[in-house]
């Protein structure tokens, strides 16, 4: 089949988005906006005298509710540590529902919240993963699972070895504060015994699903609806307390029932993420070889296992190796372990910020002690593009690992190019010559995109010729309407911009994945080409026949059938042809009825995308703040489909990994009680912190494991940023390997340069 028509290109042009125009025109529906008649409005925490309260619920309310499971399935050995509804005996966290009020109003339900009082026993708590487990139920500890991954004999080639690296490093706890903060609205059709939630949520289809089976519902009888989102951040892609607390209440109250969550709510129960703590060590050669990397990780996932389970544990211990080759052994150990704050999960490049840190900051170490340029050292640990495709044993979401295409030495070497790093670095030299604290660091990484194993979409034409894509995957903020709308109208030959992507409505589609790690552009996108390019054949075959011209002659361009080799001449649009394609149609013969096609897109493996990050940075030594003074993303992505939207993935993505790096994280107390609860204490990086982004966006290497070559791009700009800065801060004291905590806040900075002093 032909791909490109004569006709417009679409793919790899920067066109803007087609989901911007109700969200800048105040059009947009969000959570807040969607109200049913005769609405109930939830809080969780409750008071039943106050007026205007219909009911308040605790566990003994729901017995009949299960503890929320796993998004994959029901995991055994885990099941025990699934958070419940509304807690049971203990409270494990503070932020975790104890019970729901249900009011007329809104304002009724917060201040029959605000009245609760519950009596608590205080027991000993647990804050730091390090510690000895204690008792999380009978016969049960706090360490829910230890997990491992690796290969090779791991002590016989550190005994070899003549060099051995060791460091503590520690990832601290942030994760994504989105615009817009969590809501749910249930509903239920008594007439179709059809159960609504309605909400943003990047899963919908796994959403319905869980559901379905924690309420013994019938798949068919619950469906999900997408709305708009402010964004999304990984924070989205769970089923949570109160979206099950919604759904029952509004089958019991056979009304709708609507929960909207504050900021405060937001920053204790919504998922944290990234605390991890490694002691990790290498094994290397005189010239900088690593031979072999054992770790032990202790994982804090908070006070249970939410719905993505042990996926970011078990991401860590795969992907830690990153783009280099470590030929002799590699062992990952992390304990998984619960302990008495907020749940964690996945927050943006979910495991692979943390080891990026963790690596970047081993292959710093290594160059120090054997006295190595950094960069030769990277060069020489990195795979080599004659090696691509390289495979090694481990696994990242359950897919072993192989490395599908790429130079990952030449785009070193373009970034280092664009910055002139030799001079650079003298130029730098020479400022702290004069005093000055300034420095520069530079880190590599891997990225993993286009989770499969298999996506569809439809797509249909209607008789006024407009094109409808419908997907089973969700808009996140990502740009995904126009993507799709790009690769449909450039495989059938029309107008993007007169394109429809429905999308994130269960109804309208059997099957979905959603939009999670970076699979959207790589699964749907492949799925959507499919697709279109079976509409484009279907309506030349027809048109061959009504226009009397051979198939091999025609081209669609702008949504017309015309012959190719006579502008001007005869022609067809693809509204008249679906109406030539309908069921009562004497033209349509014996094809099937409508101008429509399903296209599906499979794939056994993952792609990989890679890039560096570089940062030059300017540390106030009275203070300790760090100022970013540039900062350069190197990424290749095999294949653009809008490169102005990668380019913004990428820039927010950044913005993300600043605040991760220098300055967002849950602290508590030592009783467990959350201290980064408002703006006030929860610092994150505004236009003033951020500098400009350069950004390297290259093609050079298309993924060979779907035909349009692309990869993911979400990730690529949060993954490397706690590491690049973690480097130049160390050249900027002149202290080699002084950050091993994340985020650098100023007080632990100004306490890393006063103990130099």
């Amino acid at each position: 089949m032909n791909e490109q028509s004569g006709g417009t290109k679409w793919i790899g042009m920067p066109v803007e988005r087609l989901e911007d125009p109700p969200l800048v025109t105040g059009r947009g529906r969000f959570a807040g906006d969607i109200n049913f008649p005769r609405q109930l409005h939830m809080r969780t925490d409750a008071a039943r005298a106050l007026p205007g309260v219909v009911a308040v619920w605790t566990a003994a309310d729901i017995t009949d509710v299960p503890p929320i499971d796993f998004r994959e399935g029901p995991i055994e050995k885990l099941a025990p540590y699934r958070q419940p509804v509304l807690a049971i005996d203990r409270l494990r966290y503070v932020g975790e529902p104890v019970a729901a009020v249900f009011a007329h109003d809104p304002y009724v339900a917060e201040d029959a919240a605000d009245l609760v009082t519950m009596e608590v026993e205080e027991l000993p708590v647990l804050l730091d993963a390090r510690d000895e487990p204690g008792e999380f139920s009978f016969g049960r500890d706090t360490e829910a699972t230890i997990l491992t991954q690796g290969y090779g004999d791991v002590e016989a080639v550190f005994k070899s070895a003549a060099h051995v690296v060791e460091l503590k490093l520690t990832s601290g706890r942030h994760s994504g504060v989105p615009l817009e903060c969590r809501g749910a609205i249930g509903r239920y059709d008594a007439s179709r015994d059809v159960l609504e939630l309605h909400g943003a949520a990047k899963v919908p289809h796994r959403n319905k699903e869980l559901i379905a089976r924690m309420l013994k519902r019938a798949p068919a009888s619950v469906q999900c609806y997408e709305s708009h989102v402010g964004g999304g951040f990984g924070i989205r892609g769970e089923i949570y307390p109160e979206d099950i607390l919604v759904c029952v209440a509004a089958i019991r109250f056979e009304r709708p029932v609507k929960w909207i969550e504050d900021r405060r709510e937001h920053l204790i129960a919504a998922n944290h993420s990234r605390n991890q703590h490694h002691h990790i060590k290498a094994a290397c050669t005189d010239e900088g070889e690593i031979l072999a990397i054992d770790d032990v990780i202790h994982h804090d996932n908070g006070a249970y296992v939410r719905t993505h389970a042990t996926r970011v544990a078990m991401m860590t211990c795969g992907v830690l190796p990153g783009p280099y080759r470590v030929p002799g052994a590699y062992r990952a150990i992390c304990h998984f372990r619960l302990t008495n704050k907020t749940p964690a999960a996945t927050y943006r490049a979910p495991g692979r910020f943390e080891t990026t840190f963790v690596r970047e900051r081993l292959v710093d170490a290594i160059a120090h002690q054997l006295r190595l340029d950094p960069i030769h050292v990277r060069r020489l640990n990195a795979v080599r593009v004659d090696e691509m495709p390289f495979k090694r044993p481990l696994e990242a979401l359950g897919e072993e690992i192989h490395f599908d295409s790429g130079d990952y030495h030449a785009l070193l070497d373009i970034t280092l190019n664009h910055v002139d790093w030799q001079n650079l670095n003298k130029e730098l030299a020479a400022r702290r010559e004069q005093g000055e604290m300034v420095g520069v660091g530079l880190a590599m990484f891997v990225e993993k995109a286009g989770l499969g194993p298999a996506d569809g979409v439809r797509i249909q034409v209607d008789t006024s010729g407009e094109i409808e894509v419908i997907t089973g995957g969700a808009s996140i903020g990502q740009g995904f309407e126009t993507v799709m709308a790009q690769v449909a109208a450039e495989c059938i030959g029309a107008d993007m911009t007169k394109m429809r992507v429905t999308h994130g409505n269960t109804e309208r589609i059997e099957h979905g994945i959603g939009a999670h790690a970076s699979r959207a552009t790589v699964m749907t996108a492949s799925a959507t080409r499919v697709a279109a390019l079976k509409v484009r054949e279907k309506a030349l075959d027809i048109a061959a026949e009504l226009m009397q011209s051979p198939v091999d002659t025609l081209d669609i361009v702008n949504g017309e059938v015309v012959i190719a080799d006579r502008p001007g001449g005869p022609s067809m649009t693809l509204g008249a042809i679906a109406a030539a394609l309908g069921p009562s149609s004497k033209a349509r013969g014996d094809r099937e009825p409508g101008l429509s096609a399903e296209g599906w897109f499979y794939t056994d493996h993952q792609v990989y995308p890679y890039g560096n990050h570089l940062a030059v940075v300017q540390v106030d030594p009275d203070t300790g703040g760090v100022k970013v003074l540039r900062y350069v993303v190197g990424y290749d992505i095999g294949r653009a489909i809008n490169p102005t939207l990668v380019k913004g993935q990428i820039a927010g993505g950044f913005a993300q990994g600043l605040g991760g790096a220098l300055m967002e994280e849950f602290t508590y107390n030592e009783r467990g009680d959350p201290l980064a609860v408002t703006f006030a204490d929860y610092l994150m990086p505004t236009v003033r912190e951020t500098p400009d982004l350069e950004i390297i966006l290259r093609e050079d290497y298309p993924s060979p494991l779907n035909p349009l070559g692309i990869k993911g791009a979400g990730e690529s700009g949060v993954n490397a940023v706690g590491a690049a800065i973690a480097s130049a801060i160390d050249d900027a004291i002149g202290i080699p390997g002084a950050i091993t905590v994340l985020p650098v806040t100023p007080q632990r900075l100004k306490a890393i340069i006063d103990g130099k002093r």
